[in-house]
């Protein structure tokens, strides 16, 4: 998991050019076992950029080196902030989709997010009204 927040982490301190924070794991899925002497490789991309914040998708593929079997072993779906020198959040460049694969992610990645804005208005909701907790 730690792997998964780095790559993450790098993959939007890039695009920002400045600090990052992770603010959220939206998924974590677990596919296939890693196992001891298997090579990690980690894929990051960038599939959504609001002001601040940046939705990072990170892939984990386990290779076993005998063999050069492939696994999917992992994915995951990260939102990180960008943060200025004071610590605070800053603007970030928009996303300059150029693929089909790319664009995919984004319409993908801003479900994810209309997703997340729903549940957090509704834990709201039920911190000031149990009774109206679902």
């Amino acid at each position: 998991m730690r792997l998964i927040d780095t790559t993450a982490g790098v993959v939007a301190s890039k695009h920002a050019r400045s600090n990052v924070v992770t603010v959220s794991i939206d998924r974590l899925d677990f596919h296939h076992p890693v196992f001891v002497g298997d090579l990690l490789v980690l894929k990051g991309s960038l599939n959504l950029v609001g002001r601040t914040s940046m939705e990072i998708g990170v892939r984990v593929e386990a290779e076993t080196l005998m063999t050069g079997q492939v696994r999917h072993t992992a994915s995951a779906y990260l939102t990180l902030v960008a943060l200025d020198r004071e610590g605070r959040p800053r603007e970030v460049p928009p996303l300059i989709l150029e693929t089909e694969e790319e664009e995919r992610r984004n319409r993908e990645a801003k479900a994810r997010r209309a997703q997340r804005v729903s549940e957090r208005r509704q834990e709201a909701k039920c911190q000031i009204r149990p009774e109206h907790c679902t």
